[in-house]
């Protein structure tokens, strides 16, 4: 993304016409319009017909998304939204932001509460953004536009329609550095991936903790890592010493959720660190996904190298045709925001 600052409130000009808002490109998939019944003719493995219908994908130039059915579900239970805050006199992006959500399926209706939560979660970011407010303040507005939208869409808290939900806004943090601030609530992650620089094996052995720098100096290149905790079974049990990670996500009980979006839950289900911001610089992409992708690479270096060796909508969609290869067992939700050297 070009390093530019997020827009200060300009001055109204001498005539006392206040200034144009930044413009956005903004998308939101599935489309509203998307078929939301589920395919029920089967191929001779058993699987749903897959048809175009099953894959959106979208190119904004800062941010490539791409959302896809997957082989085994009959339905696309997963949503993505993003969009470009830009200079409207330079046509240059200012800001980026991205909102990922995976219907939780044992619920009702869970498309319905994944599209909610990414089109209420991207309007309410962009417009703290729009209003000259930081990341820190947007994130957390977005968060909480998109709890009181997916509790709207059910309000019986019995299967009540429900969702995990992750976001980030990108920005300049002066000539050389770009900040990431997250927020998520269950498993679907968001991750730093640096591209061409080995990584640092003690930063990345305190994964899944955040590396923050905020020293003010000089930004450093700081290594691949995931950016966000899982709300989930099999967190809690690394939290808890009990696992590693790789054995904890073994347990039948690992994708067990223990946050998310819901009718059935908290007005306020997330944790109170699950805001976080890193500082950094690049070259590297911000991912954002659902567990249909970190289900057969989770490791921030084994996902560095495909996601930051082509253009990021190759590159998502590379990512997504490897999970299609890996047996395609969920829904995949794939966005990139490439972050410039």
């Amino acid at each position: 993304m070009d390093p530019r600052p997020l827009p200060a409130e300009a001055a109204a000009d001498v005539a006392g016409t206040p200034p144009a808002p930044p413009a956005r490109r903004r998308v939101a998939l599935p489309p509203e319009n998307a078929p939301a019944e589920p395919v029920e003719e089967l191929d001779s493995d058993g699987n749903p017909v897959r048809s175009d219908a099953d894959r959106f994908a979208a190119d904004l130039g800062a941010v490539a998304v791409i959302t896809d059915r997957g082989i085994t579900h009959a339905r696309n239970d997963d949503a993505v939204s993003a969009a470009v805050v830009e200079d409207p006199a330079t046509g240059r992006p200012l800001a980026t932001v991205i909102v990922v959500s995976d219907g939780v399926s044992s619920s009702d209706d869970p498309q319905a509460a994944s599209g909610a939560a990414v089109r209420a979660g991207l309007e309410a970011t962009v417009a703290v953004l729009e209003a000259g407010g930081s990341a820190a303040e947007a994130v957390p507005a977005g968060l909480e536009a998109a709890a009181a939208a997916v509790r709207a869409v059910g309000v019986d808290v019995e299967n009540a329609p429900s969702c995990t939900f992750v976001s980030a806004v990108v920005h300049a943090d002066g000539p050389d550095a770009v900040l990431i601030t997250v927020a998520n609530v269950g498993d679907s992650r968001a991750y730093w991936l640096r591209a061409g620089v080995a990584p640092n094996s003690a930063a990345v052995a305190t994964q899944p903790e955040l590396t923050i720098v905020t020293d003010g100096g000089a930004a450093h290149a700081v290594p691949s890592q995931r950016l966000t905790v899982d709300d989930s079974w099999a967190q809690a049990l690394v939290d808890a010493g009990a696992m590693d990670e790789q054995a904890a996500m073994r347990d039948p009980r690992a994708h067990t959720l223990l946050r998310w979006l819901g009718a059935d839950t908290s007005p306020k289900p997330w944790a109170d660190d699950c805001v976080r911001t890193l500082r950094t610089r690049g070259p590297g992409v911000l991912l954002l996904c659902s567990d249909g992708l970190w289900n057969y690479i989770s490791d921030p270096e084994a996902l560095a190298a495909p996601a930051t060796g082509a253009a990021p909508a190759d590159a998502a969609r590379e990512l997504v045709e490897f999970a299609l290869r890996c047996g395609g067992n969920d829904n995949i939700t794939v966005a990139l925001a490439p972050v410039a050297g």
